[in-house]
This record gives structure tokens, sequence and C-alpha cells, in this order.
């Protein structure tokens, strides 16, 4: 799998593309900044899933509950605790 550096519009965070079992991954790490930079790198990133093959995964210093309640009702999420203790949340267009 390579990853690709993506330029994202608005984002501070370094964006990589792949391709991984059919999809489309778009990735940042977030663990490395403070609030607002998450949320609002996560924000901008949404607007790169297109279809439902798409997905966005960022990583967390921690599980970011009050990005939930930002996402649109059209995002569905899934978080998955790291063996080194972040986060990784995937997020996808509801079908």
């Amino acid at each position: 799998m390579q990853k690709e550096l993506i330029t994202v519009p608005k984002a501070t965070l370094d964006f990589y593309k792949y391709e991984e079992d059919g999809l489309t991954i778009y990735e940042y790490n977030a663990t490395k900044c403070q609030p607002p930079e998450p949320m609002v790198n996560t924000i901008v990133g949404l607007s790169l899933l297109k279809s439902k093959n798409d997905r966005l995964v960022g990583i967390f210093f921690h599980e970011p509950f009050p990005l939930y309640d930002r996402i649109p009702l059209t995002i569905s999420h899934e978080a998955k605790e790291l063996d080194s203790g972040d986060f990784r949340i995937t997020f996808k267009l509801e079908e």
C-alpha cells in the first residue's frame, strides 16, 4: 500500500490517500495537535467523502466525543482504540 500526500484546501494537517480492500482511504494524524485543530481538519476532510467506497480516517490521542455532534447525519463513524492508546476514527457516508 502506497500512501500519496494530497492537498486538502483549508487543512492544517497532512492528508494521505491510498486504496485498501476496494476502498479509497483518506487519512490524517491529529495526535500531536490541540483543539480545535483536530475538529477543524475532520470537518474539512469530510468533504472528501464522495461515494460509499470512500473513508476518512483520523488518528486522535483520545476519542473525540465533541466532534461527533458536529458531523452531518449523513455520515457515520466507527471508533477503535489502538494498542498505543490512540483512537482510529473511520468516517463514511451512510447508504
